[in-house]
């Protein structure tokens, strides 16, 4: 019987390998679970950080302009003394526009929308206490987008009746903003000012 030759074929699987090169190995008593990180390879280096600000619509802490506060729920910043108007709110201006607007015998509405437009407003957000915000500029809304949200944000709602009116209400009810549809075309948000301090 003769003794398997030393430098046969299995000889080289047997041998005893040098560690592998390239990456440090870990101290004494770290195993790869105990948070031992290794140093990337040859010709890699790690990623840079994101900057401030990164993702689309999101206010980091540091970049909240002075007076206003980053909500969490919306991921916008609002002014300070504001909340996002609730959906329950928001409802109840709706079903409070139809009887202002049978009391006033309707042009009466529209006389004093129109004098409250550039704060913000409609009659039954005024009634509430909420008012219409752009994120955008961080302002109150204006006359001019208030005419937009309420003449071409309310016809496009309208253009297949139930369908669109529902569609508006669910992403309302729905959306991380609260926005219907006429929220959409005219970029506000409607905030409740209890306290009135986007009226000072």
């Amino acid at each position: 019987m003769t003794s398997p030759d030393p430098d046969g074929p299995g000889a080289e699987r047997d041998a005893v390998q040098p560690p592998a090169q390239g990456y440090d190995q870990p101290p004494p008593g770290q195993g790869a679970y105990q948070g031992y990180q290794p140093p990337p390879g040859p010709g890699l280096t790690p990623a840079p950080p994101l900057p401030a600000g990164y993702g689309y619509g999101e206010y980091p802490a540091s970049a909240v302009p002075r007076g206003m506060y980053f909500d969490q729920e919306s991921g916008l910043a609002l002014p300070d003394g504001t909340v996002l108007a609730p959906v329950g709110r928001r409802i109840g201006a709706w079903f409070l526009a139809i009887p202002l607007i049978i009391v006033t015998l309707g042009i009466g509405y529209i006389v004093w929308g129109l004098f409250i437009w550039g704060n913000g407003q409609t009659p039954a957000l005024q009634v509430l206490g909420m008012r219409c915000w752009r994120p955008e500029t961080n302002r109150v809304a204006g006359f001019w987008y208030m005419a937009l949200r309420e003449i071409v944000g309310r016809f496009v709602e309208g253009i297949l009746g139930i369908f669109t009116e529902a569609a508006s209400f669910i992403m309302m009810c729905t959306g991380r903003e609260r926005k219907a549809i006429h929220d959409w075309i005219a970029g506000t948000v409607v905030l409740h000012d209890p306290n009135k301090v986007l009226a000072r």
